[in-house]
């Protein structure tokens, strides 16, 4: 797992994680829309993708890890890797009834996450050229994230041009919850820089905020579909905190209380229905609707 940090020192981002300073244009209130149960359930399979990311990589790679393998039970499994400690666990594989390929990063518990979400000394940096080549030198991410994602990016790279050839499919689909939705966003903008002429997907779940206004504009610009699913009050998605220049992407899916899914329009939607409005600092959080559930689905192997 990433390494704690001090939860004390960073005073629980000292509240301020509510909304300080609006991104130009794109925080402008728009209609908010429900989701009908057609597409809720359609988010199911990506969904228990998500949660598998949890399982140890013998377990994935031989596609024997219970009631989330059985979820989807016509997968095939192409390469694994992570040892859930220095690097996330990760896999790639070939879903034939969604006719894609799918890659999943492990998440963290809650307690391991906040610390790194909330230390008062988040430092963000410029993602690496090698990986990330002709990015424009604006576009800034959180360095813990920056660092995950990189440990696997060239083994995932390999893993998904592979299944590409094997199952001759010209779609990708990235998942992941919590920290794993922060790595799995990532490589949706580092794959399409290295394999072309695919259609890319990103469905993640308690997503943390990870690059500045410019990383924001970059994923709502570079032609990826991208949903982010947050549940009720967790914490997670409203940091790091505003202030400190971290802007979501739009996309974003917020479950209410009442069970209703929210299409929440723009970047850091402000309304009540959607998770910046309705969890205006940590302290209205809940940190025990991070894991789920996700129309009954709650993460973990």
């Amino acid at each position: 797992m990433v390494p704690s940090k001090s939860a004390l020192g960073a005073a629980l981002l000292a509240a301020t994680s509510a909304v300080l300073a609006a991104p130009p244009l794109l925080r402008r209130t728009q209609e908010i829309t429900a989701i009908g149960t057609s597409q809720i359930d359609a988010y199911t399979p990506y969904t228990n993708y998500a949660s598998t990311g949890y399982c140890t990589p013998s377990e994935t790679l031989a596609w024997d890890c219970g009631s989330n393998c059985d979820a989807n039970p016509d997968f095939h499994p192409v390469a694994s890797g992570g040892d859930g400690d220095s690097t996330q666990f990760w896999f790639v594989g070939y879903d034939p009834s969604l006719d894609t390929v799918i890659v999943s990063h492990q998440g963290t518990d809650t307690s391991d996450i906040l610390p790194m979400l909330t230390d008062a000394d988040i430092i963000k940096t410029n993602l690496d050229s090698t990986l990330f080549p002709g990015l424009n030198s604006e576009i800034e991410v959180h360095s813990g994230f920056a660092d995950a994602q990189a440990k696997a990016a060239a083994a995932v790279l390999a893993a998904v041009q592979q299944a590409i050839s094997t199952y001759s499919t010209n779609h990708v689909t990235i998942v992941g919850h919590s920290l794993g939705a922060a790595i799995s966003l990532l490589d949706a903008v580092y794959l399409p820089l290295h394999i072309s002429d695919v259609t890319y997907s990103f469905v993640g779940y308690g997503l943390p905020r990870v690059g500045n206004q410019a990383f924001a504009n970059y994923v709502d610009g570079m032609g990826v579909s991208v949903t982010h699913i947050n549940n009720e009050e967790d914490p997670i998605p409203i940091l790091p905190g505003e202030f400190l220049g971290f802007v979501h992407p739009s996309g974003e899916v917020h479950i209410e209380d009442s069970g209703e899914w929210a299409n929440c329009p723009g970047q850091d939607n402000p309304s009540t229905q959607c998770i910046v409005g309705d969890v205006p600092t940590i302290f209205e959080g809940d940190e025990s609707n991070h894991d789920g559930p996700y129309n009954g689905i709650t993460m973990g192997c």
